[in-house]
């Protein structure tokens, strides 16, 4: 029987609006790993039970992620003030967290096979769903830079909103984040810790390029 081949996997934390999204993105681009916004997931769920009142619960949940696609993580609505406390709400529950869980580690450990690992990126991914993974960061950002960063991406879809409402908003997810008993937002001491705040997009990537690069020529691996 053939061994599958050892995949790489990449584990990123992060607040809201530090910029891990499209760190992670450009990472698993340049790698060619399968990238899972898991943020993402959440906010979707929150949309569901904000349009399916009704029908919410574990069962309907369970058929919506069966058939979960990525274009439905790339819907615009997903990025609004509501759907972002709804979702941070949602985390909180401990069924709705496992039936997450086990999709986001399927995504992690089983990646499609025309991809040589996976990038995931979200709240707890460095400590539970891949504490094994090879390379860990928290993507951080001061919180006034988070905030301008998620005001010009809203404006940019035409939403009406004041930088004041986006800054009220971060804060208070990254209170909800940071405070919760089930899987809390923090930094683990196996996480290098990456700073954004002064750094454009392109020296982020080059700078978590270089610490993986050279952990993998060092295992001989490139």
């Amino acid at each position: 029987m053939k061994r599958k081949k050892k995949i790489l996997k990449i584990a990123i934390d992060s607040p809201a609006a530090a910029g891990a999204g499209t760190l992670a993105k450009a990472i698993a681009k340049h790698y060619n790993l399968f990238y899972l916004d898991t943020g993402k997931i959440y906010r979707l769920i929150a949309l569901y039970k904000l349009n399916f009142p009704k029908k919410f619960n574990i069962k309907f949940l369970k058929k919506k992620i069966r058939n979960l696609k990525k274009k439905n993580l790339e819907d615009k609505i997903l990025l609004s003030d509501e759907i972002g406390i709804e979702a941070s709400k949602i985390a909180k529950n401990k069924n709705i967290r496992k039936l997450i869980y086990l999709f986001q580690a399927n995504c992690a450990y089983k990646p499609p096979k025309k991809y040589d690992g996976s990038c995931l990126d979200g709240r707890d991914i460095t400590y539970k769903i891949i504490p094994d993974a090879d390379f860990k960061f928290f993507i951080t950002a001061n919180v006034r830079v988070r905030a301008m960063r998620r005001f010009k991406e809203l404006k940019g879809h035409k939403k009406a909103i004041t930088f004041n409402e986006v800054l009220k908003s971060i804060k208070k997810r990254d209170k909800s984040d940071y405070s919760r008993k089930i899987s809390p937002l923090k930094k683990t001491k196996d996480s290098m810790l990456i700073n954004t705040t002064k750094l454009s997009k392109r020296a982020c990537f080059l700078k978590i390029k270089k610490i993986i690069d050279k952990k993998l020529k060092n295992n001989g691996n490139i």
